[in-house]
């Protein structure tokens, strides 16, 4: 890759700081067998006149929210493999709570039957008819009203909740961005018989070597958690954090995990190796989680023609099972090859693979009001460089 395009990446971001947009960043690229660019800008928190700041590091831990969403679906397509998990079972076959669930229709103001029951398929690419509630209407009052979402709920807690609650599509057919997520967790956990962050240590940290990514930061670690401003600096906006000091009830596969750049990169390279990853620190035998045609199916599109909701989905982009998918070439106002496939989390954090330049990237920061701004620029500064 091009140095002079990656010493600019650096040099953009470093701008961001100096403008008070970011507290800082830390950013990687990983380009065909080597990382290429992993680099630190700015602060680990906002300046502080009471105490020095510590200075943004490159294993500076994140709040990655949402990019737990792929982790969480890697465990699905694992279970897949080993015939105790089947794409097609209704949701209702490990959470009796998703039974005869109904539809609401905002123009009547009535609910009717689901056409047919929402599946795992359905949780796994946003099509079960759920909903993440951050407009006003009837059903996001009920979602209110049983506080999904509350981090004082656990995975089966919440399932409880939201399954009599109505739907806001029939099930498979659009895509909303949803809960759906946070409900894979809850049947990952009927199926295992294990709390989520048992599961993911078991079978996805701890044979990657990621062994900074959990649902909480150690108290002897938590000097190294980023921050964001307490509001943002263009819009005023209030932008708080989840708290991640303390091992939470509500282990979220939507959005809950911490992490470092070297640590997701290690769940990257699984990715980008189609299923396989070179052992923790480049030692012993490659460690093999998945099998290269799952995935294939995973990060194949999977909505085809089926309308999407809101504006969450980028242009130009259908969705797999857990990561937005690249159609084509063109059409997107971001580069990228199609089949090139991405998500970020609504702290201010980003990854895309793609296959095509055998290349990842990775974007690191805490500022939630700057981050589909940043979606947009990081892909067009990583692909300069090539």
């Amino acid at each position: 890759m091009n140095p002079s395009a990656l010493a600019r990446l650096r040099s953009v971001l470093q701008t961001h700081v100096d403008q008070g947009l970011l507290p800082g960043a830390v950013a990687l690229v990983h380009h065909q067998g080597h990382t290429v660019l992993h680099t630190a800008v700015g602060h680990q928190r906002p300046p502080s006149a009471e105490s020095a700041v510590p200075a943004m590091a490159p294993d500076t831990v994140f709040r990655i929210y949402s990019m737990t969403k792929p982790i969480a679906s890697l465990v699905a397509m694992m279970l897949m493999e080993e015939g105790r998990l089947l794409l097609s079972h209704p949701v209702s076959h490990y959470l009796p709570a998703f039974a005869g669930q109904r539809v609401y229709d905002e123009a009547t103001g009535t609910t009717a039957p689901v056409q047919r029951e929402a599946t795992v398929h359905d949780l796994l690419r946003h099509t079960a008819g759920l909903s993440y509630a951050w407009e006003a209407g009837t059903v996001p009052d009920a979602y209110r009203a049983a506080r999904i979402g509350s981090r004082r709920h656990s995975n089966a807690e919440l399932a409880a909740a939201l399954g009599p609650l109505p739907l806001v599509h029939q099930p498979g057919t659009r895509w909303e961005y949803s809960r759906a997520t946070d409900v894979l967790g809850a049947v990952l956990e009927v199926i295992e018989g294990e709390s989520l962050g048992g599961i993911l240590q078991r079978r996805v940290f701890g044979p990657l070597g990621m062994h900074e990514t959990g649902f909480a930061v150690p108290a002897a670690q938590q000097h190294r958690l980023a921050e964001a401003f307490e509001r943002d600096p263009q819009t005023g906006i209030g932008m708080p954090l989840i708290d991640v000091t303390a091992p939470p009830v509500f282990e979220s596969a939507g959005g809950g995990l911490v992490s470092t750049a070297s640590d997701y990169a290690r769940f990257l390279q699984l990715m980008l190796g189609r299923g396989t990853a070179p052992g923790p620190d480049g030692l012993g035998a490659p460690v093999r989680l998945l099998g290269r045609a799952t995935v294939d199916f995973m990060t194949a599109d999977h909505l085809g023609s089926l309308p999407v909701a809101g504006d969450i989905l980028p242009t130009g982009y259908g969705f797999g099972l857990g990561v937005a998918v690249r159609t084509a070439t063109g059409q997107a106002t971001r580069p990228g090859s199609a089949g090139h496939y991405s998500w970020s989390g609504l702290g201010g954090t980003f990854f895309f693979v793609d296959p095509a330049e055998d290349l990842f990237a990775i974007l690191l920061t805490q500022a939630p009001g700057q981050l589909r701004y940043l979606c947009e620029l990081y892909p067009a500064l990583v692909y300069a460089a090539l």
